[in-house]
């Protein structure tokens, strides 16, 4: 599946931070949350589960505004596989 993106982009080396819709804010703010999670929540994280941890952070971002009940399902719902503790220290 081939994904289209618009690219834009805001030059701060010239003092620029917002052009029209397109600014960093959302994604700073996404880094932000990460890692005050991952420094507060884990402490530490390898590198060979790295993306496992941003995903969870990815879905915690995107759902932010949504109930806890609903969050809860909704994680239920896109439940792919079921990883064993060996499997995940292999």
């Amino acid at each position: 599946m081939k994904r289209v993106y618009d690219h834009s982009v805001v030059k701060h080396s010239k003092h620029q931070y917002v052009k029209g819709k397109v600014h960093t804010n959302t994604i700073e703010g996404f880094w932000s949350l990460s890692k005050r999670g991952i420094f507060g929540i884990y402490h530490f994280t390898s590198k060979k589960h790295l993306q496992l941890y941003v995903d969870e952070f990815v879905f915690r971002y995107n759902s932010r505004k949504q109930p806890e009940a609903m969050r809860f399902n909704l994680f239920l719902q896109n439940i792919e596989n079921r990883i064993t503790y060996k499997e995940l220290i292999a």
